[in-house]
């Protein structure tokens, strides 16, 4: 890891890094938190017995893509700079996916 300093002032910088890792430390324990409770309330939607299956799988379906946003740009740091490639290509990824679900589908229930 290169030392890289912003200023003239080594204390200016240590500062400066320990807020910024402060952040970023409660941005993924908020995620973290997040996550679990997505996951409870998924959970809660299969347990209940008055959703029916037509409510129930589209939900969890959306708090899985959600637990997945949060894991890409918290905890996989997608959202800092220099990722942008990998983004690209896994957006990309997602998108060659979804066209391919989308044509079978297509295929097969038409």
């Amino acid at each position: 890891m290169v030392n890289q300093t912003n200023s003239g002032n080594e204390r200016v910088d240590l500062a400066y890094r320990r807020k910024k890792n402060a952040e970023e430390m409660k941005h993924q324990v908020i995620s973290f938190v997040l996550m679990i409770l997505l996951t409870l309330i998924s959970f809660a939607a299969v347990g209940y017995d008055k959703f029916s299956h037509w409510f129930s799988i589209p939900f969890i379906l959306l708090l899985a893509v959600v637990q997945v946003a949060f894991q890409l740009y918290y905890f996989m740091h997608m959202s800092h700079k220099g990722h942008e490639m990998p983004a690209v290509f896994m957006y990309g990824g997602v998108f060659v996916a979804f066209l391919t679900i989308w044509a079978f589908a297509t295929i097969v229930w038409w």
